[in-house]
């Protein structure tokens, strides 16, 4: 039986390194085709209503009036009292489990869990909310219970990606500082959170990116899908981008899927805006590291 020769075997090589790589940059661009057929859609259909009238107005039942102001508010109320919970929270807590390793039962049952909550459908979370906020905290149906919720649905996430972050710090950082005679506290607040303050921030704008988008978990809170006014406090009820573009999309009336079009506009601005502020925020702090 005859070997192939060596470089008959580097010719093969090459041959299947480019049709693999060729095959990758298919399968790239056929995703990115499709994202650019479902924008130049959405534009073509939402653009001619996106006025202020639209941004200005609170829904309605004639397609010519309504708006999306109120969910346009609940949303960034939803957003921010989210952030406000779970980013401490799950810093805090990502923080404990990676700088201060007890390996007992109690942090390694802690481990687990949050390995299995990050893949727990969120429609699970909004029962948890239903129950626990709605019900026994007597919440009601209120953006406080809602971000609550939300919070509870992205932990996972900030707290996997923030000790992933702080992992990857070099041990040699943790180890000057405390050969210097920095006390535990103190090294990981000058030295390693500000070098790990990068990678956090992408975990946070993966996170806060998902709560923005969901609307399984909202609807079983109960968020109203038809309200004309705005939250003016954490305990008032609310509606949230999805939840209205959703309720357009279902109704018969050609001029709602328009308006649920221009409501896709407005989510992406949003969610948008708030990933650039988080980028910028990351490559500044990455290039002070760097420094």
């Amino acid at each position: 039986m005859k070997h192939a020769s060596p470089a008959a075997y580097r010719t093969r090589r090459r041959l299947l390194g480019r049709a693999f790589e060729l095959l990758a940059l298919a399968a790239t661009l056929v995703g990115m085709l499709m994202l650019l057929v479902l924008l130049a859609d959405i534009l073509q259909r939402g653009l001619p209503s996106l006025t202020w009238d639209f941004l200005a107005n609170f829904p309605s039942r004639f397609p010519e009036r309504a708006g999306i102001k109120a969910a346009l508010v609940g949303s960034l109320w939803l957003i921010s009292l989210t952030a406000l919970f779970a980013l401490p929270t799950g810093i805090a807590a990502a923080v404990w489990l990676e700088e201060y390793p007890r390996k007992n039962w109690l942090s390694r049952i802690i481990e687990l869990n949050i390995a299995n909550l990050a893949g727990v459908p969120s429609i699970i979370y909004g029962l948890l909310g239903l129950g626990l906020f709605v019900r026994a905290m007597q919440l009601e149906r209120s953006v406080l219970a809602g971000a609550l919720t939300m919070a509870l649905l992205v932990l996972p996430v900030i707290i996997l990606n923030a000790r992933e972050a702080l992992r990857a710090v070099p041990p040699s950082q943790r180890e000057a500082a405390y050969a210097l005679g920095a006390t535990r506290s103190q090294v990981v607040w000058g030295i390693v959170l500000p070098a790990a303050l990068p990678g956090v921030l992408t975990g946070i704008i993966l996170a806060l990116s998902r709560a923005l988008g969901e609307t399984a978990p909202l609807i079983a809170i109960g968020a109203l899908t038809f309200i004309a006014f705005v939250p003016e406090s954490p305990l008032d009820a609310f509606t949230v981008l999805p939840i209205q573009i959703f309720n357009w999309v279902s109704r018969p009336q050609s001029g709602f899927h328009a308006l649920a079009a221009s409501g896709i506009i407005v989510l992406l601005v949003v969610l948008l805006s708030m990933n650039a502020l988080a980028i910028y925020l990351r490559d500044r702090a990455r290039r002070r590291v760097q420094w």
